[in-house]
């Protein structure tokens, strides 16, 4: 049934709220990032009973009220493709993201790009330069899409697995929310369409990756690795004006600490490279180097005898490895997440101990941020990019030094994370100010 008028939605709700169910959204414009869009259809699937399109702005039916959306926040389990895009929908309580399912099993993302019919082809390929093609697709032919999309999920649907679904899922949703303000003086002719009204763009955090560190790319740019020697940081700007700064959190020595806190190996507070300069007799630079070679690729003998700490390292390294052949998986440290053997190909000791650092590096800042955000809620000032080792903010004065001491200080998890700070008007020129933390 299309559900175009309250008398339809009255009798729906009364159904909806007795069964888990199935939601796909269909946005105006699948080409633009869900927050520069708006919805269409929903489609609405009672498990083991009928399936519904809510129609909310599509030229083939009347238009229910957006606020309805609100309606369907009950009790029962609703399963989606992507969670992330429906939270920017609507927020909603006991919301399952299969597609997380799916690669918690398979250590893959459930490819659905071959779904579609042919009007959807025709359109997309016909009007691919025009805006909100979903609006004028026929609606059985979404319908006929939706359904096909349903049986695939229902067939994947399983256990959720909790810290992911909520935790992860909720964090990246609220980096994606805050939006990066930008100069379009600094952007390319490609990206203006996915620029707001007020200046924001919109990232898009991708955690189905091999090793659990998302991705953030959206419209051609790349977040997780702006160029450092040309203008693209310097797109980057503050939406509070002459009242805001960008500011940098950039954990020192991120690895190499992550590592001693699962070893049980207590480093110096100072800097972690020229601690072990002192043991090479190198320089500082040459120290760096020389562990992250000795990190991810071998560690001499020598050296293992030379410096306890890459002594423990080897014997963790082992422990991983072995655990890896015996159980044909290993769990994360935190989220207890598996990596199944079963999934991975060519793996050796060194990559597979590569592959546990950027998982534990990855669920640490989770964990954090988690625990973070909702703090933010009483400032004005917003997080906009995490980006692996460092947290970017658009800072408003208003919050004051204080502020940013707190988040320092939470992130920082009294002092075995210690962080470099910096603050610029753009992301290029950013000055350290870590010294204005100093007691």
């Amino acid at each position: 049934m299309i559900v175009e008028t309250k008398n339809q939605f009255d009798g729906f709700i009364k159904k909806y709220n007795k069964s888990d169910s199935i939601v796909i959204p269909i946005l105006m414009d699948k080409n633009l990032h869900p927050l520069n869009t708006e919805l269409s259809l929903l489609y609405v699937n009672l498990i083991g009973e009928s399936d519904y399109i809510l129609a909310f702005d599509h030229t083939e039916a009347n238009s229910l009220p957006i606020e309805y959306l609100s309606k369907l926040n009950n009790k029962k389990v609703k399963y989606t493709f992507n969670k992330k895009e429906l939270n920017h929908i609507i927020s909603w309580k006991n919301v399952v993201d299969i597609n997380l399912c799916h690669y918690m099993k398979t250590n893959q993302p459930l490819h659905i790009d071959e779904l579609g019919t042919n009007a959807h082809n025709y359109f997309n390929s016909t009007f691919y330069h025009k805006n909100n093609i979903n609006r004028i697709i026929p609606i059985l032919k979404h319908l006929e899409y939706c359904r096909e999309l349903a049986k695939l999920l229902e067939k994947e649907i399983d256990e959720p697995f909790d810290k992911y679904n909520d935790d992860v899922i909720d964090v990246l949703t609220y980096i994606e929310n805050s939006g990066v303000r930008v100069n379009p003086k600094y952007v390319g002719k490609s990206t203006y369409k996915h620029i707001t009204k007020d200046g924001k763009y919109y990232t898009e955090y991708n955690i189905y990756t091999s090793t659990g560190r998302p991705s953030n790319r959206f419209g051609g740019v790349n977040f997780s690795a702006l160029n450092k020697k040309d203008d693209s940081r310097k797109a980057l700007i503050s939406r509070f004006g002459k009242d805001g700064v960008l500011v940098e959190f950039d954990f020192n020595s991120f690895h190499p600490r992550l590592i001693a806190n699962v070893i049980g190996h207590k480093l110096p507070k100072g800097s972690v490279y020229e601690y072990l300069s002192n043991f090479y007799n190198v320089s500082y630079e040459e120290a760096k180097s020389l562990t992250f070679q000795y990190l991810y690729g071998r560690i001499p003998d020598d050296v293992r005898q030379l410096i306890p700490f890459f002594d423990l390292v080897q014997s963790y390294i082992d422990i991983v490895w072995t655990t890896y052949k015996t159980d044909n998986f290993i769990k994360s440290d935190i989220y207890n997440k598996r990596i199944y053997r079963k999934n991975l190909q060519d793996m050796n000791k060194t990559k597979l101990f590569n592959y546990s650092i950027q998982l534990m590096e990855t669920e640490r800042n989770m964990k954090i941020m988690n625990k973070l955000i909702p703090m933010l809620d009483s400032y004005k000032s917003k997080l906009i990019l995490y980006n692996y080792d460092s947290l970017l903010f658009d800072f408003c004065m208003d919050d004051k030094l204080d502020f940013l001491k707190m988040v320092k200080n939470e992130i920082e998890e009294n002092d075995k994370f210690p962080t470099r700070v910096s603050w610029g008007t753009d992301y290029k020129n950013m000055k350290d100010i870590t010294e204005k933390f100093s007691d």
